[in-house]
């Protein structure tokens, strides 16, 4: 069985980043684009929430000793083949992987349109994660 303890402590991470992110109603499109500390802002919070999905998701595979991802996106699809994710939702958090890779490596040319769609369209993939995992434990606990 997982660690709870260590688990819920991540998962009240991932949430107070999102929570960070959702607060802050006032970042439009043109102070994104022309304010270097809105852009740092939300980039650093964007990259946080995705590296704690990554190390939840880790955390579940190294307690529950299923097979070595080959990376960050196969995390994902190792989540999948243990019932944690629905298939239909791999692309999601696969695509979240790959886009964590971007803003870590590649950004001297992040698209800027890129990262403020995801920031303002995409944090409820994060509430769907948390979901999953919490569902996926307490079904662990019934069984």
């Amino acid at each position: 069985m997982v660690d709870k303890e260590l688990l819920s402590r991540k998962l009240s991470r991932l949430r107070s980043y999102i929570s960070e992110l959702l607060r802050a109603e006032d970042i439009t499109w043109a102070k994104y684009e022309s304010d270097l500390r809105t852009k740092a802002f939300v980039e650093r919070y964007l990259h946080l929430a995705i590296e704690e999905v990554l190390d939840i998701a880790n955390h579940l595979i190294s307690f529950q000793r299923w097979r070595e991802p080959t990376g960050y996106r196969d995390l994902f699809t190792v989540l999948g083949e243990n019932g944690v994710i629905p298939e239909e939702h791999l692309p999601i958090f696969q695509e979240m992987a790959s886009f964590r890779n971007l803003l870590v490596h590649r950004y001297e040319s992040m698209d800027d349109e890129l990262v403020f769609g995801i920031f303002r369209k995409r944090l409820k993939d994060f509430d769907l994660f948390i979901g999953l995992v919490t569902e996926w434990v307490r079904k662990q606990e019934s069984i």
